[in-house]
Formats: C-alpha cells, sequence, structure tokens
C-alpha cells in the first residue's frame, strides 16, 4: 500500500523547507488471517468463554490439584493404603506421618490420596452418564411435539420424585462387592432428572427460533439439527449440569460409603469416615476424620465456584454485574459500598472569588 508523503529540501541553515512536491512510501499491510482459522478461534473461544472469571479459575485450579493427586497417587502416597505399621498406633501428626495413624497403624495420608481416586471416578463417570441421558431425553422431548414430548417429560418427572438414596441402597445390597463402575452406573441413572428438565425447557424456547425454523425448512434431519443447531447454545447449561451432577455423586458416594452400604474394600473419604466413627474416633483422634471432611468440602468449593462462573456467564444480569464489580475495583472504588462517593471538582481562586462577590 503507498501513501503519498511531501518531500522536502533543505535550507542553508539546515532546517527542512518544504518544496510540496509529492513522494511516494511503501507500507506493509498487515497479514490477513484466514477465515477457517478466524472462525474456529472464535468458536474455542465461545466455548470456554464461561470458564473465563476468576471464580471458574479458582475452582479449575482447585479441582485440577485433586484430578493430578488421583491420577499420581501410586507415586505420592508415602505408603501403601492398607500398610500397617504397629509402632505407631492412633499416632498423632508427626514427621513420620503427616496425617497421623489409625487404630491398626495406617498412614491417614496415604489413605486420603488412594481415597481420592474412587471420588474423581465415581464423581465424573456418573457425571457422564447422567449427562448423556439427560441430553437425549431433556433435548428430544423439548423439541418433539405430541405425545412423545409429553411421555419423555412424565419419564422425566418420575425419576425427580424417586429418592436417590433409598433406591441407591436397595441396588447396591443386591452385590456383593459392587465395583466403582456400577456404584458409578447407578449413581449417573438417578441422578440425570433435574438436567432433563432444564434442558427441555430450553430446547422448547429454542425450537421456535428463526436458525432452527430455517433448518426444518431446508430439510435437515432431526439428528443434524439437534447436534449441530441446539447443542452448541445449551452448552453453557450442559456444563453446568455435569459439574451439579460430579457434586451430587461425590456426596451420594461419601453417604453410602459412611453409612456403610459399600464395601470397605472401596477405599474413599466415606470409607475412611466409617472406620473412625466405627473406632470411637470422635472427637479425640481428630486427626483420623477432619482431613477426609475437608478434602470433601474443598472439592464442594471447587465444584461450587465452578458452576457460579457458568452462572454468570448465562446469566445476563450476573455477567453485566460482575463487568461493572471488575471496573468499580480496577478504579480503586469499593463494591460493597451502599453509597457511591462523589468527587469534588477543584475551583479556580477567580471563580470563587466571583462567588463571593455575589
Amino acid at each position: 500500500m503507498t501513501v503519498p508523503t511531501t518531500a522536502g529540501t533543505t535550507a542553508p541553515d539546515g532546517s527542512p523547507v518544504a518544496s510540496g512536491m509529492p513522494e511516494t512510501a511503501t507500507l506493509r499491510a498487515p497479514a490477513s488471517v484466514p477465515p477457517e482459522q478466524r472462525t474456529f478461534r472464535s468458536q474455542l473461544a465461545q466455548a470456554f468463554a464461561m470458564f473465563r472469571n476468576r471464580k471458574s479459575i479458582a475452582g479449575l485450579i482447585i479441582l485440577g490439584v485433586f484430578v493430578l493427586v488421583a491420577i499420581l497417587a501410586d507415586w505420592i502416597a508415602p505408603y501403601g493404603a492398607t500398610q500397617k505399621d504397629r509402632s505407631a498406633l492412633r499416632q498423632p501428626p508427626s514427621f513420620e506421618h503427616w496425617l497421623g495413624t489409625t487404630h491398626m497403624g495406617e498412614d491417614v495420608l496415604s489413605q486420603i490420596i488412594f481415597g481420592t481416586r474412587g471420588v474423581i471416578v465415581v464423581g465424573f463417570l456418573s457425571a457422564a452418564i447422567a449427562t448423556v441421558i439427560a441430553i437425549t431425553i431433556g433435548v428430544i422431548s423439548g423439541y418433539v411435539r405430541g405425545w412423545k414430548s409429553e411421555s419423555l417429560s412424565a419419564l422425566t418427572n418420575v425419576f425427580l420424585v424417586i429418592p436417590g438414596i433409598p433406591l441407591i441402597i436397595i441396588i447396591a445390597s443386591q452385590f456383593e462387592n459392587p465395583p466403582l463402575i456400577v456404584i458409578a452406573a447407578v449413581l449417573g441413572l438417578t441422578g440425570w432428572a433435574w438436567g432433563a428438565r432444564v434442558l427441555r425447557a430450553q430446547t422448547m424456547s429454542l425450537r421456535n427460533r428463526d436458525f432452527i425454523q430455517a433448518a426444518r425448512a431446508n430439510g435437515e434431519p432431526l439428528r443434524r439439527i439437534i447436534t449441530v443447531e441446539m447443542l452448541p447454545n445449551l452448552m453453557a447449561l450442559i456444563a453446568s449440569s455435569f459439574v451439579g451432577t460430579v457434586t451430587a455423586a461425590i456426596l451420594g458416594l461419601t453417604t453410602l460409603a459412611f453409612i456403610g452400604v459399600i464395601p470397605v474394600s472401596n477405599l474413599n473419604w466415606g470409607t475412611i469416615l466409617f472406620w473412625a466413627q466405627q473406632n470411637g474416633a470422635f472427637p479425640r483422634l481428630w486427626w483420623w476424620y477432619v482431613p477426609a471432611g475437608l478434602c470433601i468440602a474443598i472439592i464442594g468449593v471447587a465444584l461450587s465456584l465452578i458452576n457460579f462462573g457458568i452462572d454468570e456467564y448465562v446469566n445476563p444480569r450476573l455477567r453485566s454485574a460482575g463487568e461493572r464489580a471488575r471496573a468499580m475495583k480496577k478504579k480503586g472504588l469499593n463494591v460493597n459500598e451502599a453509597v457511591t462517593a462523589v468527587r469534588s471538582i477543584p475551583t479556580s481562586p477567580k471563580t470563587t472569588k466571583t462567588q463571593n462577590t455575589k
């Protein structure tokens, strides 16, 4: 690209003198981004926009630490999960056992680390099962009309009113030693109804939009309309439903283990609390049950932070309030103040003198 410039001559004293003769200077245009790459970047940015705020980032970091602990449990645990030290029974935290020992000399820290694996596996696997069922039933029942929609809605309502924990106890009692996959499947099959209800309501509002009507008029099949046109607009709700199901599954697993429904061979944080209760650890042996309870609380806080971040992305009012609060913090203003401080404009001496004269 060429831009005309004015060439000048030099005077005898060295100062430039404009001669009015234009000359051209060559400037490089910025490299353009291919449309395909730009589209992919925009889609990728929109997909992860719900995880950009501080709440979601903090929750993802905490959850990522637990996932790494579950993956690297065999390498970072100082002892085996059932390894016994007969010389240190019911010992408080020390340099050899950072979180103390149990009544049989088992290291509590090692049990916490190995128990994290069962919690993470059951939580994410059951959430994946429940999310797939919720998407299938919720989106289809919200898009189709007539008796098909009503039948799927009635099925969702039935699972909404079924008490989850008693049903899980009955199913788990049918197995002598249920593996983690069976426990996750039971938790997933009993925890999909709420997500399906929310997705059905949102799908019913989307099916009358212009782009859905255009796809239907073009003869697009039902499978493509749901997967290509609707699901990208439901990703925020799906992510929120997934996170909520993970929280419910972890609480359900630890509850079942604490009341003794799940066999003690399936080590998790609830199992640690079960053995602590059975052997009279409350309240004297605090190092036996407090770490497991803190882990349950911390992972619950992490999942709640992620869910709060997704809610802020979905709800326009929460999103605008969060942006306004961040802008006020950058300006040094207190967000929690009920009255906004008014800055006084300094007046000049002339203005003050004129006012006094009047």
